[in-house]
């Protein structure tokens, strides 16, 4: 058996954390030979859920499980972390101004950030959900300026993985079969969902998604607005947010960081932009298309770009330059 490794996952008495501690815990994220001590972190009001899901944890005698720590102090949830997953953040409220949420949520990553940058180890994996996710892992990032500003992505694998499933569903194929469709930018409804350039197998042979489903108004269209406004419509019908597919696609993320991406496939998540070769200006975390190898992220890169997706790549860029603007307004004074 290897060292144990420490894994802090936030709002820890949530509903996302309810679906993802039991992945973590079995072995599907790290591996099934990989021990864990899992540190719990939530606020002190949700003290006493937290305690009910530690016993759950408890009970669910999980060999890999070394310790489980539940905790509301910061400086005992970051100390000497290998992965942070920022699941905790301040929801949305009825008739609140996205810029009253970035606010708020400036306070909370800054906090967060400065306690990695203060306890944990400088070779943490920082993945940050809790929305505005891209801004929100910026915000956590400037805040903790002794990590690598690489260590830190944010989750788009949601929007992917129902990009990958509405063009399954479509072609009548299972999910596994698609392959490579990206997300561009924002985690918000200007993200870009880009199937130029996935692969599709059909009856043994890979195709391109365009040739196999011969729609481009559907794929311009109506599959854009789905994966777009996907999130909005499960909080419609079970007025709660996503939070089994959610806690999945955290699953797959952190799976891929600590393993790496299969020979000729690419995934999508937010990493800081610097140096990207798509025209994205740099300082933003904008969701890229990469491939991982020895836990280390690299863009795809030299996928040509049309005109449709020039403006769409733009469009969400714009919108988190004026985020990122606001929440660091906040920054200087938070």
């Amino acid at each position: 058996m290897s060292e144990p490794i420490r894994v802090l996952v936030t709002g820890a008495a949530g509903q996302i954390a309810y679906s993802l501690l039991y992945s973590i815990g079995n072995g599907s994220v790290f591996g099934k030979d990989q021990p864990i001590i899992l540190v719990l972190l939530d606020i002190t009001p949700m003290m006493g859920v937290l305690d009910g899901v530690l016993m759950e944890l408890q009970d669910c005698a999980l060999p890999l499980l070394k310790d489980v720590i539940a905790t509301d102090k910061e400086e005992v949830a970051f100390k000497d972390l290998d992965v942070a997953i920022l699941v905790g953040s301040m929801p949305r409220r009825e008739g609140m101004e996205r810029k009253d949420l970035l606010k708020a949520n400036v306070k909370i990553f800054k906090s967060q950030g400065a306690a990695l940058d203060k306890y944990a180890k400088k070779s943490v994996k920082v993945i940050v959900v809790g929305n505005p996710a891209n801004t929100n892992c910026l915000t956590a990032s400037k805040s903790a300026p002794s990590i690598p500003k690489e260590n830190f992505s944010c989750l788009t694998r949601l929007d992917h993985n129902r990009a990958k499933a509405q063009i399954a569903l479509k072609l009548g194929v299972t999910a596994n079969d698609v392959k490579n469709v990206i997300i561009w930018g924002n985690h918000s409804s200007t993200q870009y969902p880009d199937v130029n350039h996935a692969k599709v197998k059909l009856q043994g042979k890979e195709v391109g998604v365009y040739e196999a489903l011969k729609d481009d108004n559907w794929l311009k269209g109506e599959f854009v607005t789905t994966v777009q406004q996907r999130g909005a419509a499960v909080i419609k019908a079970r007025k709660l947010s996503s939070a089994m597919s959610a806690a999945k696609a955290i699953c797959d993320h952190v799976r891929d960081i600590w393993f790496g991406t299969p020979e000729g496939e690419f995934v999508s998540m937010g990493v800081i932009s610097d140096g990207n070769s798509y025209g994205v200006p740099d300082d933003l975390l904008y969701s890229f298309p990469v491939v991982i190898k020895n836990k280390t992220w690299k863009f795809v890169e030299g996928l040509p770009i049309n005109d449709f997706s020039r403006e769409k790549m733009d469009l969400t860029a714009k919108e988190l330059t004026e985020e990122k603007e606001t929440a660091f307004e906040f920054l200087s004074s938070a």
